[in-house]
């Protein structure tokens, strides 16, 4: 089916707040060894300004991310193909439900599936490890959301040797594959690691505590996990090094500022959406005659 072109301004302008370099340039992982502790996580690619005017810029994406998100939405009810996958990976506290509650919020719930992945259920063991992400894809038309993801079969299984190292680098393998297939089948994947310090992290957890209306989010088992922060580091170099293709590219968030976070990942969608020079759907009806009907009709009784 055919599709209007037509843009708004809006979209023939720089992401609001960026500097020139595009943000998904700015945080991009470049192809070789990868080593997180080179990457400040208070840093602020792609965007100069300060939590206000970051606060102000996400605010000022509202608009053409959903006027995007809608294009989308409608292209995925009229035969189209295309969808987009955002998955997002990092530390506990790193700011997967904030990126939720600022950034996603700004679409229309209609066309969004959001999926946390929690530990494996027994049916999903009896299972090849994709099988469970495969069953949470997003439809043509939609942005699937992944709180944590298939990625998780090559984290916590290395950290925690669920496995062993020689199924790890089998499924670095599948991952690659299934990444593949999904892009050439109209899917653009957008993966995204929260990097944030594990100094930020005790604060975020220690605030927690703080607040009787957070306990709930609060984890004893956190702290178990945090003594195996070097551990974790590795694997998610592993991972980002392995499994960061041309098709599937990895893009490391700096998140010790949550403001920065929720920004950066507004404008990664935000492109990725432009990216896809979406057009509204030619109408398959005469649209004269249907207004000569409407305006030629008889009053209700």
């Amino acid at each position: 089916m055919a599709k209007s072109k037509k843009k708004s301004k809006k979209q023939e302008q720089d992401v609001p707040g960026a500097t020139t370099t595009p943000v998904a340039d700015a945080l991009r992982l470049p192809s070789g060894p990868v080593n997180l502790s080179a990457i400040d996580t208070r840093s602020t690619p792609g965007f100069d300004g300060d939590k206000a005017a970051g606060k102000e810029s996400l605010a000022a994406m509202d608009a053409e991310l959903s006027e995007l998100q809608e294009r989308l939405f409608a292209e995925g009810r009229t035969e189209g193909k295309r969808r987009v996958l955002l998955v997002l990976q990092g530390m506990d506290t790193a700011g997967k439900g904030g990126v939720m509650r600022h950034t996603v919020d700004l679409f229309d719930p209609q066309g969004v599936h959001i999926k946390a992945f929690k530990a494996p259920t027994a049916e999903e063991r009896r299972h090849d490890f994709l099988w469970r992400i495969r069953r949470e894809l997003p439809d043509p038309g939609m942005v699937g959301v992944f709180d944590r993801s298939h990625y998780e079969d090559v984290l916590i299984a290395r950290v925690r040797s669920l496995t062993t190292p020689a199924t790890i680098t089998r499924r670095y393998d599948a991952i690659n594959r299934f990444e593949a297939k999904l892009v050439d089948s109209g899917t653009t994947v957008v993966k995204c690691m929260l990097h944030i310090s594990p100094e930020e992290q005790k604060e975020r957890l220690l605030a927690r505590l703080d607040d009787p209306t957070k306990h709930w989010k609060y984890n004893p088992g956190d702290v178990d996990e945090r003594s195996l922060w070097s551990h974790y580091r590795t694997a998610y170099e592993l991972a980002l090094e392995r499994c960061n293709t041309d098709a599937a590219p990895w893009h490391v968030v700096p998140s010790d500022r949550k403001w920065y976070r929720n920004w950066a990942i507004a404008a990664l969608l935000l492109e990725t959406l432009r990216g896809l020079d979406l057009g509204w759907p030619e109408a398959d009806f005469d649209v004269e005659a249907q207004r000569a009907r409407l305006l030629g009709e008889d009053p209700i009784a």
